[in-house]
């Protein structure tokens, strides 16, 4: 449980490095922190897919695969069509180590511990990211195709969180 707020603290802490600086984070970064958010949860999904034997978080997992994936198409079209290539940036460096770094202490857990695991880890993200959305990434865009995609992006993420959250009551 303490490994996971730390993992949990780490990627908060990424996503509020922007909300530090000088300026609001630009469009070309937020679009690459969005971006990043939902890559990491396609590859923890895909782990869980891999490792995990219980159905209803491997639909679950299947569900986050496949909606990460469609906002990130939509967000590529989008800066394509915008002619905005996306900025890496401190935030979404920090966020990539944190995943990979959970992803590592994932892969060595087997069965319900993995199961649990996961499914707490996605409560967790899921609430940093849905935060980081509605205060920072939201508020900072100035592209109103960009803030619109994002806020679609908010709502299905909220229903992600939610679901997970019943997953986690369920998963022992």
């Amino acid at each position: 449980m303490f490994k996971r707020l730390l993992t949990a603290t780490a990627m908060a802490a990424a996503l509020a490095t922007a909300a530090f600086a000088a300026d609001k984070p630009t469009d070309p970064q937020i679009a690459h922190i969005a971006y990043t958010a939902g890559e990491i949860d396609i590859a923890a999904a895909k782990q869980a897919l891999k490792m995990s034997k219980n159905a209803e978080v491997r639909q679950f997992a299947e569900t986050m695969e496949r909606d990460h994936a469609a906002v990130n198409k939509q967000a590529l079209a989008l800066l394509k069509k915008l002619k905005v290539k996306p900025e890496d940036n401190d935030t979404s460096k920090s966020l990539s180590s944190a995943a990979k770094a959970e992803l590592t202490k994932l892969s060595k857990l087997h069965g319900s511990a993995f199961d649990k695991a996961y499914v707490d880890n996605e409560v967790a993200y899921h609430k940093q990211v849905n935060g980081a959305l509605e205060t920072l990434l939201i508020p900072s865009a100035q592209n109103d195709e960009l803030k619109s995609l994002l806020q679609t992006g908010l709502k299905l993420f909220k229903e992600h969180q939610t679901h997970a959250e019943h997953l986690a009551s369920m998963v022992k």
